[in-house]
C-alpha cells in the first residue's frame, strides 16, 4: 500500500428504485462518504447488497442510482480500484458495472493479500445457509436456466416483481437478527472451519447487518461491516490493522477479542 493510504470496506446499502425517500437519503449519505474516503483510499471493497434488487437484461438495467454509479465511475476513473461482491439481493449483477465503471465483480469469498496480510473477503449469504429455504433460494439464483427464463419477462414485469419480492424479503427478515452467541453466527463458524486448514489474518464479510469485530485466536479476526440502513458502518484497513467506524459518529459495535 502507498504511504498514508487506506483500504475501505462497506456493504448492505440496499438501495431501492424510486420513489423511495429513505433510499435516496442513504444514497446521498453514501456518496458523501465516498467523497470523503476517496481522498486517502488505495482500494474500496463493496461487499454486496448495495442494491435491494438488481437484474441486468442484455440492453436494460434498473433505473435510478445515478448519483452512486456516477461517483463509482469517478473513483475508478481516478485510478482507485473498486471490488464488488454480489450479495443475495444483487447477485444477478452481470457485467454492466465492469463495462461502464471498470469495477471488479466477485461471486464467492475470495482471497486477497493486502500489504502482507492475508484476507478472505465476501458477502456471506451462501457460505453456509442457515435454513433449507435459504439453500433452495441460493441454488435457484445461481441457476443459469432460471436467469434465462427471468430474462424472458418484459422488464416492466421482471423489474417490478424483483423489486417487490426483495422489499418483502427484507421486511420479513428484519434489519438484523439479535446476537445469540458466537455458535449461532454462521459466518463465524465458517471462519473457524477455514482456519483449521489455512491461516487468514482477517475475514471480512457483510450480510449480517451487525458490525462485529471477533477474535478467532491465532492472530486472526472476523470483521463484519454491518449495514447502511441505520448505523452506516464500515471497516478501514490502515496497512497493519483493521477497525470499524460509522459515518454517523458514535455507534456501538460487537467486539469479542478472543474466542
Amino acid at each position: 500500500m502507498p504511504p498514508n493510504k487506506k483500504i475501505y470496506f462497506a456493504s448492505d446499502l440496499h438501495l431501492t428504485m424510486a420513489p423511495d425517500e429513505d433510499s435516496r437519503r442513504r444514497e446521498l449519505d453514501f456518496v458523501q462518504w465516498l467523497n470523503t474516503v476517496k481522498n486517502d483510499a488505495a482500494t474500496i471493497f463493496l461487499l454486496g447488497d448495495m442494491f435491494d434488487f438488481w437484474f441486468e437484461y442484455r440492453h436494460v438495467v434498473p433505473r435510478g442510482f445515478v448519483r452512486l454509479l456516477g461517483k463509482l465511475a469517478e473513483i475508478t476513473d481516478s485510478g482507485i480500484p473498486i471490488h464488488f461482491f454480489t450479495g443475495n439481493h444483487d447477485q444477478w449483477i452481470r457485467n454492466y458495472l465492469t463495462y461502464e465503471m471498470n469495477i471488479n465483480i466477485y461471486r464467492k469469498p475470495t482471497e486477497f493479500n493486502l500489504n502482507g496480510k492475508l484476507f478472505l473477503i465476501g458477502h456471506g449469504h451462501d457460505i453456509n445457509p442457515e435454513s433449507f429455504d435459504d439453500r433452495i433460494l441460493n441454488d435457484a439464483f445461481k441457476s443459469r436456466l432460471l436467469r434465462m427464463l427471468y430474462a424472458s419477462l418484459h422488464p416492466f414485469w421482471g423489474i417490478a416483481f424483483g423489486k417487490n419480492w426483495s422489499r418483502g424479503s427484507r421486511k420479513r427478515h428484519g434489519l438484523a437478527k439479535p446476537f445469540e452467541g458466537l455458535e449461532k453466527e454462521f459466518i463465524y463458524r465458517y471462519a473457524k472451519k477455514v482456519l483449521a486448514g489455512k491461516h487468514y489474518d482477517f475475514f471480512v464479510f457483510g450480510h449480517r447487518h451487525m458490525a462485529m469485530d471477533i477474535g478467532l485466536g491465532e492472530n486472526s479476526r472476523y470483521i463484519n461491516t454491518g449495514e447502511w440502513l441505520k448505523s452506516q458502518t464500515y471497516a478501514v484497513f490502515d496497512g497493519e490493522d483493521i477497525s470499524l467506524h460509522s459515518a454517523k459518529g458514535s455507534v456501538d459495535f460487537l467486539r469479542i477479542r478472543s474466542s
